[in-house]
């Protein structure tokens, strides 16, 4: 440094002079590296993981507010009294949004974040209130409205508003005697500046025959057993409601759902006089709630929203702890515990998991051999969530018991399907009901081929001489023979999915295993009366009678050298209903002839005729597996723009009626 460099007056060099006695030497050591290796602005390089989570953070992934609400509480000064006192910084922020005419977008999602925050570590149902409020004031009112905003797609505040209102409105009404429920219900409720009124008509809460009880938060809803946990983006507090069966009430459609569904249900809170309402301390709002049988969709100010909703929390509550599960085993031992048949309008096993609307098509689901409609819970939850296929079909289920006859069954069946869709629309106005699609996996898939099967009366005639029109049976006997025995396709069934069926039986059944379950089947009591009574008949073929004296079991039916199998492959289907194949087999890389599922062989499950045939590599229960669910996906989809293409021209015939 060469001397000219050196810009030191005289006095100031007198004043450094003078200054140096009152540094020591470890404090002047100090200063000089704090002045060396920072400056008051800088940057610091963050790792890839931090950098996104803060991109990503407010104060529903944790304890922390998102950048554009912290850059308001920096640039009013409120850092200090938001870390010490945050109630009085969000005062002082809704002070400030009061101070002109216009309501601050950037405000108003500050004081959503921050009442959330409070809501949350001061445990005062009060701020959550108030954060729906501010919430909805940021999406739909203030200067620019968000939804409205043509960049509101590059919004991250946008979402983050929906989730914060949902949210709020879940936690602001739970019951304080029971933390665990969402308790709806109108009344005067407290804000941190005021009052909240709340418009509820209780009666919103009638669901057809139903009563909403134990209103849960879909959203603190852990489900397990499901491979996707779906819902569906929107406005809304999605709740799960349990029901309860109210009588005396006339609700056509809901007929056939039963009691201890859990539904999907969401809250909607509906501001009146948001702008006024803020200035003066006290806000009206309307409590609205809906289900997906009635909308998807709530009109706000002039757009159309789409409601929020959580099907997958409600299914994976219905079967919690459900007792279709336990009913399994025992249904393939005991064929008279079928709990359905103790209500009259269930007595055939037919179920809806929804109540009936016009213009959707019956999908059928039909459970196989010690199962129950619970094992279609898998296929349930794709088709309930796939946008493509809501509101087209409709999902019916039967529960039968299994150990059963499957000839015997395979009539509860079709008579179950004749009376509920002769019941839901007796004079046939409804074309989507006669384009039912059924599913039907091991057994199931063999009550489902009788649906498009005609026999005639071979079943009969293959195990009596007597012809069976000059029988004088008693009625209850007659009527029993005809629906068991006698088979014609039923019109309004459009196509079936065959899932690991043994067309030509089972090498289980015809098994050790099948002989030993055969004799710990017991049969219910009118089928063994039916047994005795035709016992007494005429034949020529002893060992069909012998067989009908012991009446088969299912697991006899389904051995590969019964009579009803023998019988079943000879007979033919409806050629106007197209049936697809889907085939489990646990090596597909052994040679063709030795493919198997475990249970069935692949030659028993083949049908040259199907329209479709797909393998997958599973054991015998492939009806959970994604590639079955994606099958029949593309099925149903295949279905629907079939059925679109003949604009639902079915028509109603005398003959159909009779079927």
């Amino acid at each position: 440094m060469e001397p000219e460099d050196l810009q030191f007056n005289v006095p100031d060099l007198r004043i450094f002079i003078s200054m140096r006695r009152f540094f020591t030497p470890t404090l002047l050591l100090l200063f000089l590296l704090v002045a060396g290796c920072a400056t008051p602005v800088g940057v610091r390089t963050l790792d890839s993981r931090e950098a996104d989570r803060k991109l990503a953070a407010n104060v529903l992934t944790g304890e922390q507010l998102s950048s554009p609400t912290i850059h308001i509480i920096n640039r009013l000064g409120l850092a200090n009294t938001f870390a010490d006192d945050r109630a009085t910084a969000i005062a002082s922020l809704h002070d400030k949004l009061l101070e002109n005419g216009v309501l601050k977008q950037d405000l108003l999602f500050a004081l959503t974040e921050t009442s959330f925050l409070q809501a949350v570590e001061s445990e005062n149902p009060a701020y959550y209130l108030a954060a729906a409020l501010y919430a909805y004031a940021f999406l739909f009112h203030g200067e620019a409205p968000q939804a409205k905003n043509a960049m509101s797609a590059f919004e991250p505040r946008l979402r983050t508003a929906v989730d914060l209102y949902n949210r709020s409105i879940a936690k602001g009404f739970t019951s304080q005697e029971n933390p665990s429920q969402v308790r709806l219900a109108g009344g005067t409720y407290p804000l941190p500046f005021g009052h909240l009124q709340v418009d509820f008509d209780s009666r919103h809460l009638q669901w057809g025959n139903f009563r909403f009880v134990e209103l849960v938060q879909a959203a603190e809803i852990d489900v397990r057993g499901l491979r996707n946990k779906y819902r569906w983006p929107g406005i809304g507090a999605p709740l799960v409601a349990s029901t309860r069966y109210t009588k005396g009430i006339d609700a056509p459609g809901f007929a056939y759902v039963i009691s201890g569904m859990k539904v999907p249900l969401t809250a909607f809170l509906r501001f009146t006089d948001l702008e006024t309402g803020l200035r003066a301390g006290t806000l009206h709002s309307a409590l609205e709630i809906y289900t997906t049988d009635k909308a998807t969709s709530v009109r706000v100010e002039d757009r159309e929203i789409p409601v929020e909703y959580e099907l997958s929390s409600a299914l994976a509550s219905t079967l919690e702890g459900s007792q279709m599960y336990k009913l399994e085993i025992p249904g393939l031992l005991r064929g008279d515990i079928n709990p359905l048949k103790k209500v009259a309008r269930f007595k055939n096993g037919v179920f809806l998991t929804s109540p009936y609307k016009p213009g959707q098509i019956p999908l059928v689901l039909v459970h196989g051999t010690a199962s129950s409609p619970a094992r279609w819970a898998e296929l349930i939850n794709e088709v309930n969530n796939d946008r493509e296929l809501w509101g087209r079909y409709q999902i019916w289920l039967f529960l039968y018991d299994t150990g059963n006859p499957v000839l015997y069954s395979a009539g509860i069946l079709a008579e179950g399907l004749k009376s509920v869709v002769e019941e839901l629309d007796p004079e046939g106005k409804d074309p989507a009901l006669r384009e039912m699609v059924i599913v039907g996996h091991s057994q199931g898939g063999l009550l489902t081929r009788m649906m498009a099967t005609e026999s005639g009366t071979a079943f009969w005639d293959n195990a009596f001489s007597e012809s069976f029109e000059t029988l004088s049976e008693s009625p209850k006997v007659k009527e029993l023979l005809q629906q068991s025995v006698v088979y014609s396709p039923l019109l309004f069934v459009k196509r079936l999915v065959f899932i690991a069926t043994p067309h030509g039986g089972s090498y289980v059944a015809g098994g050790w295993i099948g002989r030993l379950a055969t004799k710990l089947i017991h049969l219910p009591p009118r089928v063994v009366e039916f047994g005795k009574d035709i016992a007494m008949l005429p034949t020529t073929k002893g060992a069909a009678l012998f067989a009908l004296r012991d009446i088969p079991r299912s697991t006899d039916d389904m051995d590969p050298k019964s009579e009803f199998v023998r019988t079943l492959t000879t007979l033919p289907m409806a050629t106007d209903v197209p049936f697809h194949s889907i085939i489990a087999v646990k090596n597909p890389e052994d040679p063709r002839e030795k493919w198997h599922d475990g249970v069935v062989a692949y030659g028993s499950a083949h049908l040259e005729e199907a329209e479709s045939e797909l393998i997958i590599p599973s054991g015998h229960s492939v009806q959970s597996e994604p590639a079955a669910i994606e099958e029949i996906r593309r099925i149903l989809v295949e279905h629907l723009r079939a059925t679109t293409s003949t604009q639902w021209a079915v028509e109603r015939s005398p003959e159909r009626a009779a079927r």
